[in-house]
């Protein structure tokens, strides 16, 4: 009969084309992202190669710690760097190459040695292997916080190592005191008084009633369109709303309306102005154009703006 293939050799021969890929993408991209992204990949095919030797201890820690937090710490660390930022071809310390040189032969005995001790003699299996201690999690505690203790310490110190020197590497040495806000109010003033530029503060994008987004330009009180409200970047790509079609709709309902509010003044609308405007002379809002002028309402009576002198005067 011929053997059915298991689970876990199933897993390791569809994932390990996947995981050598990503290993070298980890290595060879030109882009650090793309690196991270390499890294997860090999992080998360290593995870399902435990689940599939069922150690789920292994698999939960390996999704949580390595591909959850240690890879996020890297993506970090490139968000504090750059992603943009350039690799010096002047070498900083001398004799790198030789050292790199030396680590790579070392790594690669001892990656003799890992592959020559599992193919050498016969695998021992996972429940023998657990017998010992009388259990996986139990077995893993013993060989990480006993014989173990000092590796897996020293990794601790070295990704704590690794976060201290993003955060060297992303400082910046400031050359100059920091201005305050009395000196760039003084620069503005100066800037206006040499080139012109307003400065105060921009003004904001137009609201209209049927758009409020960052791409309609604000109307001054002439009508005019207030170049400075939208930005220039919107201007550049072509996407600036004319604010002729978003004000078209509210002028012809106000014209529409127009006719019928002519005859209270104190409620008629200007013709380009879609809100009440102001009441005229002598017209109390409240009371309208019939109302009595001794009646009171609430608003203290003033002098009458037609009377031009006194009673003796006249």
């Amino acid at each position: 009969m011929v053997p059915l293939v298991s689970g876990a050799s199933f897993a390791f021969w569809m994932l390990m084309p996947v995981m050598i890929l990503g290993a070298l993408g980890t290595v060879l991209a030109r882009k650090p992202v793309h690196s991270a992204l390499s890294l997860a990949a090999v992080m998360l095919s290593l995870a399902v190669q435990y689940a599939a030797q069922q150690a789920p201890f292994l698999f939960a820690v390996q999704i949580i710690v390595y591909t959850g937090a240690i890879l996020m710490l890297f993506l970090f660390v490139m968000m504090i760097v750059g992603v943009d930022t350039s690799e010096s071809l002047v070498e900083t310390i001398k004799g790198q190459r030789a050292l790199a040189g030396l680590a790579a032969l070392g790594f690669f005995v001892l990656l003799i040695f890992a592959v020559g001790n599992a193919l050498v003699g016969q695998p021992t299996g996972l429940d023998q292997a657990n017998s010992a201690y009388g259990g996986n999690v139990q077995g893993l505690a013993a060989l990480v916080f006993g014989r173990y203790v000092l590796a897996f310490e020293g990794t601790s110190a070295l990704l704590i190592t690794a976060a201290l020197g993003a955060m060297v590497l992303a400082h910046r040495e400031r050359t100059r005191a920091k201005k305050t806000q009395a000196e760039m109010l003084g620069d503005r003033l100066r800037k206006y008084a040499e080139t012109g530029a307003h400065p105060g503060a921009l003004p904001p994008p137009g609201v209209y009633a049927r758009h409020n987004a960052v791409d309609t330009p604000a109307l001054l009180a002439n009508g005019e369109i207030a170049e400075t409200s939208v930005s220039s970047t919107l201007k550049q790509r072509g996407v600036v709303q004319d604010p002729s079609d978003l004000i078209a709709p509210t002028q012809a309902t106000v014209r529409a309306i127009a006719p019928e509010r002519a005859d209270n003044p104190a409620t008629a609308v200007a013709p380009y102005m879609p809100h009440r405007a102001a009441p005229a002379r002598g017209v109390r809002p409240e009371l309208g154009r019939d109302a009595e002028p001794n009646e009171t309402n609430g608003v203290p009576d003033g002098p009458n703006p037609e009377s031009t002198g006194t009673e003796g005067d006249q």
